[in-house]
């Protein structure tokens, strides 16, 4: 049976409180990050010991609180079902490490088959993102907007890299914008990445390869400040991962002929919902 609006209430209501607990553990993990054991995963892959402390205490509160719900985190996994939590513990680890404080926790909601709710902290500044299906998207509470650009030679894009992908590919798209007049730049920290484009203060950010914990709460962020994205649950995204595209809508094509990620022409949904949607519509 489908999720009802009073259940997401209750649970827009429980990720207020619940991005605010993760933001206290991650910034009291980065005071004390000096000496704090970090792994590799993989090349340029991160791993800290608040990584895990974070994601812990996000899987207990939810299972806690909505045992029916499912659960896919970063670094422990997990089985998504009809509806489920996906979360980044800290996105952004090598800042992190590094003491670099761009970085960032991001939790979204799926039901329905696609993204209901989506949140981004910044731990460091105390910004709070956060952004439910139709309603809009917000900073602080307070509702914000992706920019007004339109010209290509006043746009600042950022585009993340992955090992996922041929690195020729990617030097391509940088070719590309840097050739039409953009300025483009890399935060190694996706998430931010998006609710930074959300809010205005980046005109697009693209990425040939995320996974879906780094993505959907700034995806939904994008497209509730009235911006355009690329389709990622449509593709399988949830769990395989996908292309990430996020603009202004009056740059949103330039960026896309320069990366070679689609536009999302519709809802982007999974598959078995996305069906349903094309069956009724």
């Amino acid at each position: 049976m489908s999720i009802d609006e009073g259940a997401i209430d209750r649970r827009e209501a429980f990720l207020h409180a619940l991005v605010r607990e993760a933001a206290d553990l991650a910034r009291a993990g980065f005071a004390r990050q000096t000496g704090q054991a970090v792994s590799m995963k993989g090349p340029q892959d991160y791993l800290t010991e608040t990584d895990g402390q974070v994601e812990d205490h996000l899987r207990a509160r939810i299972s806690e609180a909505f045992p029916e719900d499912g659960f896919l985190g970063e670094e422990s996994g997990g089985e998504p079902g009809r509806q489920a939590w996906v979360v980044d513990p800290i996105d952004g680890t090598a800042n992190f490490a590094r003491a670099i404080p761009h970085f960032c926790v991001a939790i979204a909601f799926i039901a329905r088959g696609e993204v209901q709710l989506g949140a981004i902290v910044n731990p460091v500044l105390d910004e709070v993102y956060f952004a439910r299906l139709g309603r809009g998207a917000h900073r602080n509470g307070k509702p914000i907007r992706v920019s007004a650009t339109s010209d290509i030679a006043a746009t600042s894009f950022e585009m993340g890299w992955s090992n996922r992908r041929p690195l020729a590919r990617y030097i391509g798209a940088l070719n590309a914008l840097f050739e039409a007049g953009s300025n483009v730049r890399r935060g190694a920290c996706g998430a931010l990445g998006l609710a930074y484009v959300a809010d205005g203060r980046s005109d697009g950010y693209a990425e040939l390869h995320m996974n879906s914990w780094d993505c959907l709460a700034g995806l939904l962020l994008v497209r509730e400040a009235g911006g355009v994205t690329g389709p990622f649950l449509s593709l399988g995204g949830l769990t395989a991962g996908a292309a990430v595209l996020a603009a202004a809508p009056g740059v949103a094509a330039i960026l896309s002929e320069a990366t070679g990620i689609p536009l999302l022409t519709g809802p982007d949904l999974l598959a078995a919902a996305e069906e349903e949607h094309r069956r009724t519509a």
